[in-house]
């Protein structure tokens, strides 16, 4: 039987990306993505916010990093993963990531800084 492993997200990046390099060079860069979903219940508008962690490899990787920042909207595509290890307490972790295989960045990384009261550069076109 076949198998399928795909997610798609649309949210906002939660925190500064981190970006750093395998030790072949490789570069990876993770961040997390904060999905609101809305519905009513009793009369009143409830928002709950589901976290998701993303990690983006290669070129993929540079690019998010150079123009995506905290609070920008992003579509993310990617498939789950889920990595265990055993801690130094000797219990079993758990994390589950997109690896992203596709990313758009919704917004411009200057409106987000002004958003935050900070400055940018001007970015003009990106490259894709």
């Amino acid at each position: 039987m076949p198998s399928f492993n795909q997610v798609i997200i649309i949210g906002n990046v939660g925190k500064e990306i981190e970006m750093r390099f395998t030790p072949n060079g490789n570069p990876v860069s993770t961040f997390s993505v904060a999905v609101n979903n809305t519905y009513t219940k009793d009369g009143e508008k409830v928002t709950e916010t589901e976290w998701f962690n993303v990690t983006c490899w290669n070129k993929l990787a540079e690019v998010v990093n150079q123009y995506s920042g905290k609070g920008m909207p992003i579509f993310v595509e990617g498939r789950l993963k889920t990595r265990s290890w055993e801690g130094k307490d000797g219990q079993k972790h758990y994390k589950t990531e997109i690896i992203a295989s596709r990313v758009q960045l919704l917004g411009k990384k200057e409106a987000a800084a002004a958003e935050q009261g900070e400055h940018t550069e001007e970015l003009g076109d990106l490259p894709f």
